[in-house]
């Protein structure tokens, strides 16, 4: 295994051009998320799918890369499959950094459950799989925003993305001999709806214990999340860092008119009072100003012991029709679309998820 190190726009534009015409990419990153609400790409790793044996990675730099365009050309190639493993992170990675995602996208741990080797199988559990060796986990926490990186962070992350060409191989043949290939790529196209829409989706995250409240409380608390999304995002921090989530149940019960009210109430850090106090009251007022039709439909409580015992046989059923399959049972519904089609055949509004 060999690798070499990228770090400005003219080699990468160069390696990607040498390698126009190749079926496939192994794709993999390496990122932190510290103290930050988006990760912060830190290295970027590839593998082309070439016909000799020993495979080469090429180590992206994205903090030194001027202008990444050729990557995104890449990845908007949809004649060149992305291979990736479990990408819903890197997805993230490359919408914030990027502003495109890669496609055609074929995921080997889906890949792995619709061949019925077992659902959300890890990176290292599937390379022992099919090679028998088992990769090292020594940089797994290491500094990747650190330069210069050091040899074994070097060979690290080329024996992650390497090893991934083996998989892909391997798992081609095998979904192409399952006439299941297909089924694998209309996976990624769903996981590449999914990451599109996952900041529209994440304005409604649910908190918990929000069902308890009534409809006015919830209706604010659903104001004050979504104010929160925004702003965490526009600074780029941590939600908790803007307010954690017992502070905005606490908020949408005792409904402040006023600062000092807000003070008075809610046990806030000074620092979020002194950014953001302002804003909550703003959020409060306006939401206030709408009529009960326009709210938000209330948080459902949580499944009865009636519903729970439905969902149970629900699952059996899928399990016999995953047997049929020859697919891992999780691959044809979750454990949330479980819940969703309960609610929906009794009644209740659902917001359908991307993959419906």
């Amino acid at each position: 295994m060999s690798w070499e190190w990228l770090e400005t726009s003219a080699d990468l534009a160069d390696v990607l051009d040498e390698h126009a015409d190749v079926d496939a990419v192994m794709v993999d990153t390496e990122f932190m998320r510290q103290n930050t609400f988006y990760p912060q790409v830190a290295l970027v790793q590839l593998c082309f799918d070439l016909p000799e044996e020993e495979p080469r990675a090429f180590l992206v730099d994205p903090l030194a890369i001027e202008d990444p365009e050729p990557l995104a050309r890449l990845f908007a190639d949809r004649r060149v499959v992305k291979v990736l493993h479990s990408p819903s992170e890197d997805l993230e990675v490359f919408r914030h950094w990027l502003g495109v995602l890669p496609q055609p996208l074929f995921d080997t741990q889906r890949a792995a459950a619709l061949v019925d080797l077992g659902f959300g199988m890890g990176y290292r559990n599937l390379v022992a799989h099919f090679t028998g060796v088992e990769l090292p986990k020594g940089e797994t926490r290491s500094n990747w925003l650190k330069r210069p990186l050091t040899e074994s962070q070097c060979h690290y992350a080329a024996q992650d993305v390497t090893y991934l060409r083996t998989l892909w191989r391997e798992l081609k043949k095998q979904t192409g001999a399952a006439d299941k290939y297909d089924w694998v790529l209309a996976d990624g196209s769903d996981a590449i709806d999914n990451a599109m829409t996952l900041e529209e989706r994440a304005h409604n995250r649910a908190i918990k214990g929000a069902w308890k409240l009534p409809h006015r409380e919830q209706a604010l608390l659903a104001a004050l999340s979504a104010w929160r999304e925004r702003t965490a995002r526009s600074r780029d921090k941590p939600r908790n860092w803007i307010l954690d989530d017992k502070a905005c149940v606490q908020i949408a019960s005792r409904q402040p008119g006023s600062v000092q009210q807000l003070k008075a109430c809610v046990d806030l850090p000074p620092p979020v009072l002194r950014r953001h106090a302002d804003e909550i009251i703003e959020v409060l007022a306006a939401q206030g100003e709408i009529c009960e039709a326009d709210w938000p439909p209330p948080q459902p409580a949580p499944l009865s012991a009636a519903q729970r015992d439905r969902v149970k046989q629900l699952k059996g059923i899928a399990r016999e029709l995953a047997g049929e399959l020859q697919i891992a049972p999780e691959i044809l519904l979750s454990g949330q679309d479980f819940e969703l089609l309960l609610r929906e055949a009794a009644g209740e509004t659902v917001t359908p998820p991307p993959h419906w």
